[in-house]
């Protein structure tokens, strides 16, 4: 087939692809993933909430903790309008500018995340290595710093290649094969030379995806043996206690992540079922479960959330007594 459409036709856009096979059941399945949409935007919400309004979580902890919150309140964000309009109204077009636009939300904060909990590994590192230059380490204006580094890495980082996939021409099908749309299934369509594309996004994803992971690994090496030589066993269960709300986010966040690239690059006979699953989960659960686990495991968030949800409570009953 030759290059029938490319990037610069008027009216091109891309269709969007719902649960193989389940088609008929979509409005049913619009039930669970709307759950999981109102559980990651009012989870993240109130973290932000608890940390802006408690004076006493202004601290580096609790500042990385507030980033990695927006970051998955814009991963949220990016895919839910899509998904939701296939579930709901069964709507699976999107043109091609809103395709790229929300291609690079998707990508931009998911490398953002990565970039998070990096940050948050060098944040516990401080903290138990270094804990009498603590504050003198990671001050206001070095994090202020961070959060702009890490803004600027990934958002820069992705746009070159977008940018370099949107010049191309697009003369394949235009069915992708996931709710919302990426990178590695947009490349799929083009019939032209994609070396460049390819070489720069595999950079991009070994700066991120490959190198973000090795320095938790080695940050946690170095804290493991701090840790090692503290002679208090009570000190010790403390200090692994603040790592371990972090390590599951970290876990949560790239064994899913490594899954759906294994699935796209060794799994291109399996199902289209496996693709949507592996996808949905690397993009779903981070947002989930990142505000319950730290609401559980985190006593100043615990207690900061029950601070906000319980004057509701009270006047709630206040209200039934009258």
């Amino acid at each position: 087939m030759g290059p029938s459409r490319s990037s610069n036709s008027s009216g091109y856009s891309f269709m969007l692809t719902g649960i193989p096979g389940l088609e008929a059941a979509s409005l049913w399945l619009s039930i669970p993933f709307t759950c999981l949409y109102v559980v990651a935007l009012l989870g993240n919400c109130t973290i932000l909430l608890v940390i802006g309004t408690d004076p006493s979580l202004h601290e580096p902890m609790y500042y990385f903790l507030s980033m990695l919150a927006t970051t998955d309140l814009g991963l949220s964000l990016s895919t839910m309008p899509t998904m939701m309009g296939i579930f709901w109204a069964k709507y699976r077009e999107i043109s091609f500018d809103a395709c790229f636009a929300q291609g690079y939300f998707v990508h931009s904060f998911s490398f953002m995340e990565s970039s998070v909990l990096l940050a948050m590994a060098f944040d516990r590192y401080v903290a138990i290595c270094y804990p009498l230059r603590y504050s003198s380490i990671l001050t206001g204006a070095r994090i202020a710093k961070i959060g702009l580094a890490i803004v600027c890495r990934c958002l820069l980082g992705v746009l070159p290649s977008l940018f370099l996939l949107r010049r191309l021409p697009f003369c394949h099908s235009h069915v992708l094969s996931h709710s919302y749309c990426l990178h590695q299934d947009l490349i799929k369509l083009v019939c032209a030379d994609v070396h460049v594309n390819s070489m720069y996004s595999l950079a991009v994803v070994v700066l991120v995806v490959v190198l973000d992971p090795i320095l938790i690994f080695v940050s946690y090496v170095v804290i493991a043996k701090t840790i090692v030589s503290i002679a208090s066993p009570g000190e010790r269960l403390k200090a692994l206690n603040t790592c371990f709300s972090h390590i599951l986010a970290v876990l949560i966040l790239y064994i899913p992540m490594v899954g759906l690239s294994m699935v796209h690059r060794f799994g291109k006979h399996a199902s289209p079922l496996v693709h949507i699953l592996m996808a949905n989960v690397y993009l779903l659960v981070p947002p989930v479960m990142n505000p319950i686990i730290y609401s559980i495991k985190t006593k100043q968030i615990r207690m900061g959330v029950l601070r906000v949800l319980m004057p509701r409570r009270v006047f709630s009953l206040q209200h039934r007594k009258k």
